[in-house]
C-alpha cells in the first residue's frame, strides 16, 4: 500500500480496523499461517510423489547401464575407452567393485558380530561424476583408510549411524571401517562406497573387478538397452564383459516399492488443501460479517460502497499477507522434515518444495482472501445504512429461539443450556465450524487406519521375515577371514543342519527353503520358485484368498502372477526346466510382492519331477518364548564350526519405509488437526466478541467465570460431537478407498483383515476426537470471556 493511501481517510479506516481487533487479526494471521503451511506441504508432497524415480534419475544423471568387467581380461584404460563406444554420450568409471559379507561392529543398531546381507562395495573417490551423481544425504564422503559411506534407507545402512563400525571378516585382516556418511544412488549402483585405495587394500591377490557406468543416446526400451549392451561388450576383449544391469530394471523395482505410497500422500494432500480453502474462507467471511454494523456507520459518514469494499479488503489482506509470508517459511521448514521421510519412502535423492509451489500457494491464498472479503463487503456495502447497522448489531430475529426454548426444558444447568442453544443463532457459522472439525476428525481416523494397515502389511510373513533366526547352509562364518580356514571347512549337509536345529532344545518350529528359476507355460522369461520343506504350515504367508498348500503338486502364487497368466485359484500351471515338466494346482493367492509379484511358492517335493536335486539352502527358525536369541545363535554356530553353515539373528530391516510413511502420515495429520483447531478458535473468538454485551448481562446476573467457560465450551462441544461422528465415516471411507489403490499400485490385493482394521471401541474414541478438537480450539476464547470484566462487557457493542 502506498504512503498516500495509508494517510488518507480510507487508509486510516484500514489501520484502525486492524488495530481495533488485535485478537481477531492475530487469529487470522495464525490461521492463515497454518493454512498456507499445510497447503505448501501438501502441494509439495503431491508434486514430489509424481514420478519421483524419473525426476531423481534425471537430476542425478542416473546410469542407464551399469556394467561389471573382469579386470583380468581388460585393464582400466581399456575399460575407460569404452566411453567412445557407439551410442555412449556419457560415462563414469571404471570403479573397483567387490561383493563382501559385512558383520555389524560397535555402535550398530544390532548386536556386534551380527552377520548382515551381502553388500556390493565400490571404490569411488567422490560422489560427483558425469553419470550417477550420488546424493550425499548426511555426513561426509570417505576420504581415507578405515572409512565407508553406507547407502541410506533400507538395506545395510539401516543398521548403522554416523560413527558406528562395520567389519568385513571375509577380507584379509578382517578390517573394521567407520561409517562417515550416508548416500543415495538412484541407479542402485552400490550398497556402500570406500576410497579406491581402501578397495585395493581389501582385495589383495584377487582378480580385480570393475564397474563402469553409461548413458546412451537411446535407452528407453529393452531392445535399445540390449543394443547398447552389445556395443559395450564388442568394445572390450572377449570374456571381459561379465554382466550388466539396465536402468529399466531399477525403475521397475523402484516403482513397485514407491507407487503404493502415492495414493495416501495424495489423499492427505487433498484433505489439507480442502481444509486450507475452508479455513481461509471462514476467517475472512467472519472478519467481514462481524463488522457489518461498522460498515453501516461508515456509509452514514459518507463513504461510498466502493470505498467500503476497498477498506475491508485491505483489513483482511494485512493479516493475511503476514500470515502467508510466515506460512511459506513454516511450510518449507516442515517440508525439510516431511520430505526427508519422503526421500526414504521414494528411495531417491534430496527432495525439495519447488519455488513455483510457494508462489502458487501464496497467490491462491491471497486471492481467496481478497475474493471472500470483496464478496462479503460488497454485499454489506450495498445494504441500506439503517439495515447494515441493524444487521451488524444482532442476529436475525427468530434465529435460535426454538432451540433455546427446547434446551430450556432440559434438566441441565443454565450455562449448559445457553451453550447448547448458541450454535443455532448463526447457522452458517456453525456449519463452517462443523466442516472444519469434520475434516480434522476424518484425517485422524484415516491416519489411524492407514498406520494399522501399513503395520500389518509390513509384518506379513515372508521368507525374509519368518522366524527369529536364519541359517544359511552355504554362508561364510562370521569372525574368520577367508584365508584363515573358510576354504578348509566342509560343505554343510542340509539334512545335518536340519537335525542340529531340531536337536536344539529352544527350537519351536523351523522350515527349510530353496529357490530356483523355472519356465511357466504362457509366460516369457524365468519365474522364481521357492520350495519349502519341514513345517510348511508354519511358513504360511498371509492369504488373500484360497489356502496355503498342504502337499506336493500344490502351489500358492501372488496377485500379479494371477493377473499375468489369467489363472484363478483351482487352475493348474505347468512349470518347466529344460525338457522336464511339473504340473501344480493353484490353491491360494498370497500377499507377496517379492520378485515383482512373479513368484511361485510350493513344497520342495513338488519340484522333484524337474530333477534339479534341490535341497534347503536356508532355514528359518521360530524360537520358544523367552529364549535368548544370541545364545541360541552362538550354540548353533558352535555346531556348525567345521562346516559352511552359518546362523544369524533375523534382522530384516524392511520396516524403514513403513516407519517413514507412518511418520509422514502423523505429521500431515497433526498439521490438519492444528488448522481445524485454529478454525474453531477463530469462529469462537468472533462469536464471543459479537456476544460480549450478552456476556456482560450474564455476568451482571451472577454468572461466574467457571460458568462462563462452561457456557463457551458447551457451545462447541455439540458441534464437535456431531462433526466427529460424521468425520469417522469420512475417514473410514477414505481409508477403504486408498488402501486398495495402494495395493493395486504395487500389483497386489490386500487381505480383508488388512483393510477392516477399525474396531467399535476405537471408532467410538475417534468420534469423541471431534469434541477434543472443538474444545481445544475454544479453550482460549473461553478463558478470555471468563476474564472479561462485567462493566467493560456492558459498555461494548
Amino acid at each position: 500500500m502506498s504512503r498516500t493511501f495509508l494517510t488518507s481517510p480510507l487508509g486510516r479506516i484500514v489501520r484502525s480496523g486492524v488495530g481495533r481487533r488485535r485478537v481477531q487479526s492475530l487469529v487470522m494471521t495464525l490461521t492463515t499461517l497454518l493454512a498456507v503451511a499445510a497447503s505448501v506441504l501438501a502441494a509439495g508432497l503431491l508434486v514430489n510423489s509424481r514420478a519421483p524415480f524419473e525426476r531423481a534419475f534425471a537430476a542425478q544423471r542416473g546410469s542407464q547401464l551399469t556394467a561389471q568387467v573382469n579386470g583380468a581380461r581388460a585393464g582400466a584404460a581399456q575399460i575407460a575407452a569404452t566411453a567412445h563406444a557407439s551410442g555412449v554420450i556419457a560415462s563414469a568409471g571404471p570403479y573397483p567393485v567387490a561383493s563382501l559379507h559385512p558383520v555389524a561392529g560397535s555402535g550398530a543398531d544390532v548386536p556386534a558380530g551380527t552377520a548382515l546381507k551381502q553388500m556390493t562395495v565400490v571404490g569411488r573417490s567422490g560422489p560427483a561424476g558425469a553419470v550417477d551423481q550420488v546424493d550425499l544425504t548426511s555426513g561426509t564422503w570417505a576420504t581415507g583408510r578405515g572409512q565407508i559411506v553406507m547407502r541410506a534407507g533400507p538395506g545395510g545402512g539401516t543398521y548403522f549411524s554416523l560413527g558406528s563400525h562395520v567389519t568385513f571378516p571375509d577380507v584379509p585382516g578382517a578390517p573394521t571401517l567407520t561409517v562417515v556418511g550416508f548416500a543415495n544412488s538412484v541407479s542402485d549402483t552400490a550398497d556402500a562406497w570406500v576410497t579406491p585405495a581402501q578397495m585395493t587394500a581389501m582385495t589383495p591377490g584377487t582378480t580385480p573387478q570393475y564397474q563402469m557406468l553409461y548413458r546412451f543416446t537411446h535407452a528407453a526400451t529393452d531392445a535399445q538397452i540390449n543394443a547398447d549392451r552389445s556395443a559395450i561388450a564388442a568394445a572390450l576383449p572377449k570374456g571381459a564383459f561379465t554382466g550388466a544391469r539396465s536402468w529399466l530394471q531399477v525403475q521397475l523395482t523402484a516403482t513397485s516399492q514407491t507407487a503404493g505410497f502415492v495414493p495416501f500422500v495424495a489423499a492427505f494432500g487433498i484433505l489439507a488443501l480442502l481444509m486450507s480453502v475452508l479455513i481461509v474462507g471462514i476467517i475472512v467471511s467472519g472478519a467481514v460479517s462481524s463488522q457489518t454494523r461498522r460498515i453501516g456507520i461508515l456509509k452514514a459518514l459518507g463513504f461510498t460502497p466502493g470505498q467500503v469494499v476497498r477498506a475491508y479488503v485491505g483489513q483482511a489482506l494485512i493479516p493475511a499477507v503476514i500470515g502467508t509470508a510466515l506460512g511459506l517459511v513454516a511450510g518449507n521448514l516442515l517440508g525439510i522434515l516431511a520430505l526427508r521421510d519422503a526421500e526414504t519412502v521414494y528411495g531417491t535423492g534430496t527432495l525439495t518444495i519447488p519455488a513455483w509451489v510457494d508462489a502458487a500457494v501464496a497467490a491462491s491464498a491471497l486471492a481467496l482472501v481478497a475474493a471472500a472479503a470483496w464478496a462479503l463487503a460488497l454485499r454489506a456495502g450495498r445494504l441500506r445504512t439503517v439495515d447494515a447497522i441493524a444487521v451488524g448489531h444482532t442476529p436475525a430475529a427468530g434465529r435460535g429461539r426454538l432451540a433455546r426454548r427446547l434446551a430450556g426444558r432440559l434438566p441441565l444447568p443454565r450455562p449448559v443450556v445457553i451453550g447448547l442453544a448458541t450454535p443455532f443463532t448463526r447457522p452458517a457459522r456453525t456449519l463452517a465450524m462443523t466442516g472444519a472439525v469434520l475434516l480434522g476428525a476424518g484425517a485422524v481416523t484415516f491416519a489411524v487406519g492407514l498406520t494399522a494397515s501399513l503395520s500389518d502389511a509390513q509384518n506379513a510373513p515372508s521368507i525374509w521375515r519368518l522366524g527369529n533366526v536364519i541359517v544359511n547352509v552355504g554362508g561364510s562364518r562370521p569372525g574368520a577371514p577367508i584365508d584363515q580356514g573358510d576354504s578348509h571347512r566342509s560343505t554343510a549337509s542340509p539334512a545335518q543342519v536340519a537335525a542340529d536345529i531340531a536337536a536344539q532344545p529352544d527350537t519351536a518350529s523351523y522350515v527349510g527353503s530353496s529357490s530356483t528359476t523355472v519356465g511357466v507355460a504362457g509366460l516369457t522369461g524365468g519365474v522364481s520358485v521357492i520350495g519349502f520343506s519341514g513345517d510348511t504350515a508354519w511358513a504360511s504367508y498371509e492369504m488373500i484368498s484360497g489356502r496355503w498348500f498342504t502337499g506336493p503338486g500344490q502351489a500358492v502364487v501372488p496377485t500379479r502372477f494371477l493377473t499375468a497368466t489369467g489363472d484363478t485359484i483351482g487352475d493348474t500351471i505347468t512349470i518347466t526346466r529344460g525338457r522336464r515338466r511339473v504340473s501344480l494346482r493353484i490353491t491360494g493367492e498370497a500377499l507377496d510382492t517379492s520378485e515383482h509379484g512373479m513368484q511361485i511358492l510350493t513344497s520342495l517335493s513338488s519340484l522333484n519331477g524337474l530333477h534339479l536335486g534341490l535341497q534347503p539352502q536356508q532355514f528359518n527358525i521360530e524360537l520358544k518364548p523367552g529364549t535368548n536369541r544370541t545364545g541360541y545363535v552362538d550354540a548353533l554356530n558352535a555346531k556348525f564350526a567345521s562346516t559352511t553353515a552359518q546362523a544369524r539373528p533375523n534382522t530384516n530391516g524392511g520396516g524403514t519405509v513403513t516407519a517413514a510413511a507412518e511418520a509422514l502420515a502423523v505429521l500431515l495429520t497433526l498439521l490438519i488437526v492444528a488448522v481445524a483447531g485454529l478454525g474453531v478458535l477463530n469462529l469462537v473468538v468472533l462469536d464471543t466478541r459479537q456476544r460480549v454485551h450478552d456476556l456482560g448481562i450474564f455476568k451482571a446476573l451472577g454468572m461466574s467465570p467457571r460458568q462462563t467457560i462452561v457456557m463457551v465450551l458447551t457451545s462447541v462441544a455439540g458441534i464437535g460431537l456431531i462433526a466427529g461422528i460424521a468425520g469417522v465415516p469420512l475417514g473410514v471411507m477414505t481409508h477403504h478407498f486408498v488402501i486398495p489403490l495402494m495395493g493395486n499400485a504395487i500389483g497386489t490385493h490386500f487381505p480383508s483383515a488388512y483393510i477392516d482394521v477399525y474396531h467399535p471401541p476405537e471408532l467410538v474414541a475417534l468420534a469423541l476426537g471431534g469434541i477434543l478438537i472443538a474444545l481445544a480450539g475454544a479453550a482460549l476464547p473461553a478463558g478470555w470471556a471468563a476474564r472479561t470484566r462485567t462493566q467493560n462487557a456492558l459498555r461494548t457493542e
